[in-house]
């Protein structure tokens, strides 16, 4: 089960005016599973995204791209799991078009103002057919209200939904904010690597938001990892209504910091539930590296420690195997690091500083802040004033059982 995670209660996520949201059981991959989604927007809204950097990226990944670059007013985003179309050539760009294509003719816009989005079995074809025969019934059942349903929907190999909701006062009027999110495994930041939508029903300039949109990926999506396997289908996409009351003109000033930070807030609260939620995690981990150079080379040893398996396995063993720590930390590429001046804390246990063991430490402490579920491990380098958090998971036995049987 997830680490600490409970879902948000279906009543306690908030529609957001001008968003509907159809779902439909399409037996994409398995039957009676809720597994194709179409968020319909409606018109003058803003939308903004950000895409894997994985070169093989997948044949929606390149049709949304083009359809943003277009210019022309998103209208709809289906999304389907199941099936990644990745891996698919120029067969999997056309079958991608034609989801586009039998979409926008059901909600009347042109195909260019759908974005398509697809996760699960990567090198296989997608099943156009079946797509299209359950998008009539998400089209005849748009509604304002079930992002529960909707989290649902784009699960693969999740647990369970993540989906959050916040409200926030911009210059006196309520802007309202949900996003829902799926991943668990395949999960590395650059970009996020998982899917994310968060819509909001305030009105943002285009310019600033994507520049939210790129703060709440920095400080969310791109701050986690599972496996530290970067996938070839992911994308966060934040979507601005207009149809509340709250304005935000550009990316400067009060009002966009609030909604900023609010969005960001979503956005962390998403992803640190992918975490809790990875493939076989018993363990919720926060790395926090401080006292660095620069933001840069935090994240490079936070991750160089989130990515090790000898670490995430100790981890699972809540074995204080901790020279693991200080050897990732020694080969994360920081050349010019004083590893004299480097401390090592473990929960609250100080664990090593002066180049080795601390004085004070004792290997019963260490055991017991590793028997715990959510572990804060913690890196003071003495050489600055930077700071980085990354969040992640421990491997374990079910982490490969879940991935060796993921085709089946």
């Amino acid at each position: 089960m997830p680490v600490n995670f409970i879902p948000t209660p279906r009543e306690s996520l908030l529609p957001v005016q001008g968003i509907s949201l159809g779902v439909a059981e399409a037996n994409i991959k398995k039957a009676g599973r809720k597994d194709l989604l179409v968020i319909a927007i409606e018109d003058d809204a803003a939308v903004a995204a950000v895409f894997t950097q994985n070169r093989f990226c997948a044949a929606p990944v390149i049709i949304a791209r083009e359809h943003l670059a277009s210019g022309k007013p998103i209208r709809a985003l289906v999304i389907n799991t199941g099936n990644a179309n990745a891996g698919t050539g120029e067969e999997g760009l056309s079958r991608a078009r034609a989801v586009c294509r039998e979409l926008s003719a059901l909600i009347a816009c042109t195909p260019t103002q759908v974005l398509p989005f697809s996760t699960g079995v990567i090198m296989e074809p997608l099943p156009v057919e079946k797509i299209t025969a359950g998008l009539p019934w998400c089209v005849n059942h748009l509604g304002k209200g079930d992002w529960f349903d909707a989290a649902q929907a784009i699960m693969t190999t999740d647990i369970v939904p993540k989906a959050f909701s916040k409200q926030v006062s911009i210059a006196g009027q309520t802007a309202t904010i949900t996003g829902i999110a799926k991943g668990s495994g395949m999960i590395h930041p650059n970009m996020a690597t998982m899917l994310g939508f968060i819509a909001t029903d305030a009105a943002i300039a285009p310019d600033a938001l994507q520049a939210m949109l790129r703060h709440a990926v920095a400080h969310s999506f791109n701050c986690i990892t599972v496996d530290g396997d970067t996938s070839t289908n992911d994308a966060c996409v934040l979507i601005a209504t207009g149809q509340g009351g709250a304005r935000v003109s550009s990316a400067s000033g009060d009002d966009y910091a609030a909604l900023r930070d609010a969005v960001t807030e979503v956005a962390a609260n998403l992803a640190q539930a992918i975490v809790r939620d990875g493939e076989g995690a018993t363990k919720f981990i926060t790395i926090h590296i401080e006292g660095g150079k620069s933001e840069a080379e935090c994240r490079t040893i936070a991750y160089a420690i989130a990515h090790s398996p000898l670490v995430k396995t100790a981890f699972f063993a809540s074995d204080p195997n901790l020279g693991r720590i200080l050897a990732a930390i020694g080969y994360a590429g920081i050349d010019d690091l004083d590893v004299s001046k480097v401390q090592l804390y473990l929960g609250d246990v100080l664990v090593a500083e002066k180049g080795g063991r601390a004085a004070s430490y004792r290997e019963q402490e260490g055991q017991r802040v590793m028997k715990e579920s959510e572990i804060v491990v913690r890196v003071v380098l003495n050489r600055g004033a930077a700071c980085a958090t990354v969040w992640t998971c421990d491997f374990s036995y079910d982490y490969v059982k879940i991935n060796a049987e993921y085709r089946s």
